[in-house]
């Protein structure tokens, strides 16, 4: 049975860590010793760890089961938050758990992180059956789920996998999300003195202006989004600026749509350049790929029985944003993402109701439980 008081500790210990992208060592070690005492073989991988330039790589622990032929079930979250991430000092009032308003509160993982070790600890104290178990932590999913993107291949063996990282509330089953692309492009103009010989520049910033208006933005349709986000360039009132960077992306929940779109804003940037008389350079920088699970996949059923064993309704839906199960069903593991209470995600009104903890711990060991039984 889940032990309430020790999750809540667990997680206000946990929150208080600083685990900025890069800098995920301290609360990876601790991760480290903890999936070890309870029973782990823990791999660090060392690809992602020297490919990202961070402290710490992705953590990998391998728990045998005591069932045989049963599946191997993944559990994943990630070890990273947005800033401002330091000194957190967490509060309960009335059942939710907040920051004092002048940080992240750290749910956004840590809510994912607390039900996989509750669960771990329980199976290993109650004994109950369960086949094996991959517990995978990763770096850098803030920064583009840079560690997963960068992750080792061959330590995962996982027959498909589950992510504790949604908002939403526990039953909340992902069957799909968007894969990204980023475009980046460079406008060139020519520089000169904006006060003594302004004729002799080409204004930058103004071509860029000209070019966006040729740029489709915002909502494509129901499953497809763009976006320009980041616009910089210059160097000082007195100079005309001869390079604009800009820096968007495109987002569909199905590949060959969000490959068309790419296609179109390519074209586009192109074609208002051209009008423009401007010279430019495109960069297209694949993220991740989108996916759609079949609801008769293994890790659709085991979820949404789960769910319903504990007396949770399941909400299966999509979403526009994307996690680790993303690069998790790209490597060949079925993996959804499960909603675990977060609210309000990388703000500092960031809260969850503390009940929720205790509930996706549950459904955590309920959906090891039905893997089992199968």
């Amino acid at each position: 049975m889940v032990n309430k008081e020790r999750v809540l500790a667990e997680f206000m210990e946990l929150i208080k860590i600083t685990c900025i992208s890069k800098q995920e060592r301290e609360v990876g070690d601790l991760m480290i010793a903890r999936l070890q005492e309870l029973g782990g073989t823990v791999v660090e991988d060392v690809k992602s760890r020297e490919a990202l330039g961070g402290n710490c790589g992705n953590l990998v622990a391998t728990f045998k089961g005591n069932v045989e032929k049963a599946p191997t079930i993944m559990l994943t979250a990630h070890l990273d938050c947005v800033v401002p991430c330091a000194n957190i000092k967490p509060q309960i009032k009335d059942g939710i758990i907040t920051s004092d308003g002048t940080t992240i509160l750290g749910g956004d993982c840590k809510a994912g992180i607390v039900p996989i070790l509750e669960t771990l600890r329980v199976l290993k104290e109650d004994n109950l059956p369960h086949g094996d178990i991959q517990v995978v932590f990763t770096v850098c999913e803030e920064l583009g789920l840079a560690g997963s993107k960068n992750m080792d291949q061959s330590l995962l063996h996982a027959d498909f996998g589950f992510t504790l990282d949604s908002s939403g509330r526990p039953g909340k089953i992902i069957d799909m999300a968007p894969g990204q692309n980023k475009i980046n492009v460079k406008v060139y103009g020519k520089t000169a003195h904006a006060g003594l010989a302004p004729e002799k520049g080409v204004n930058a910033i103004k071509l860029a202006a000209q070019i966006l208006t040729y740029v489709p933005q915002g909502r494509i349709d129901e499953e497809t989004t763009c976006n320009i986000g980041l616009i910089s360039g210059g160097r000082a009132t007195n100079i005309v600026p001869d390079m604009v960077e800009i820096k968007g992306e495109c987002r569909s929940r199905h590949q060959n749509k969000m490959e068309k779109l790419t296609q179109e804003i390519v074209d586009a940037y192109k074609a208002g350049a051209e009008e423009a008389g401007a010279k430019i350079d495109i960069e297209v920088l694949p993220s991740y790929n989108p996916y759609v699970l079949s609801h008769n996949s293994t890790a659709m059923i085991v979820a949404k029985q789960a769910a319903e064993n504990i007396g949770l309704v399941p909400d299966i839906t999509g979403t526009g944003g994307g996690s680790d199960a993303n690069h998790f069903n790209e490597y060949g593991i079925s993996c959804t993402v499960l909603g675990v209470g977060m609210t309000n995600c990388h703000t500092c009104e960031e809260c969850i109701i503390e009940e929720d903890l205790y509930k996706t711990a549950e459904w955590v060991l309920e959906m090891v439980k039905v893997t089992a039984e199968q």
